[in-house]
């Protein structure tokens, strides 16, 4: 994020905060779990791959790649869906899409039953699980106590504006009793940026 904690621009497009030092630490990242997961707002804003880059990584692995994608609007040509790792996509129950080259999973009325997905990917192995983003996701994780570990890098810039996503958007915690504490484990300078790492206390 920014500085003044924004993950991107107003108009929510693709938006590099990360130097490369921290690119690196995020592939490597990437390489020691069992699974990636987004939102379906990152993929219809960054497009991304969610896979290891050989770049940063000698020996890259493939972990699963997850999109929680409540109404299945996942576009068919979207980087998650070629051939380069497994890719999940998890659905509401009302959603009939299906995705010739991703698995479906399908859970929740309205948005995805979280605590059933987490059940479900314990169930096939998973046991270290990277929620890259968006706000929504991030929001929906941390608030459901569903997070061990945040780390978050701190980009030397102001992005600013109002309609800006934060870090964790939602609807927020009504009260200050409600709020998630955190302890911080370990702050690191990152090239140009800062690595703050969290524990999320329980």
């Amino acid at each position: 994020m920014s500085a003044d904690g924004k993950i991107s621009l107003p108009s929510r497009c693709q938006t590099r905060i990360s130097n490369r030092e921290d690119i690196e630490r995020v592939h490597l990242l990437r390489n020691s779990v069992d699974a990636i997961l987004v939102g379906i707002g990152t993929v219809l804003a960054d497009d991304p791959k969610l896979t290891v880059n050989e770049k940063y990584v000698s020996s890259p692995k493939t972990p699963l790649r997850i999109v929680l994608d409540s109404s299945g609007r996942t576009p068919s040509n979207a980087e998650v869906l070629g051939g380069l790792a497994k890719t999940l996509i998890v659905t509401n129950e009302s959603c009939k899409r299906t995705f010739p080259r991703a698995d479906v999973i399908r859970m929740g009325e309205n948005r995805v039953d979280l605590l059933a997905l987490k059940k479900y990917l314990e169930d096939i192995g998973v046991r270290t699980l990277l929620v890259e983003g968006g706000s929504t996701v991030m929001w929906s994780f941390l608030s459901n106590g569903l997070a061990d570990e945040l780390s978050v890098f701190v980009g030397s810039m102001i992005i600013g504006g109002d309609r800006s996503p934060t870090l964790a958007d939602g609807e927020g915690f009504a009260s200050i009793e409600e709020v998630r504490r955190l302890k911080l484990a370990d702050c690191k300078r990152i090239g140009d940026g800062a690595l703050l790492r969290y524990e999320v206390i329980k």
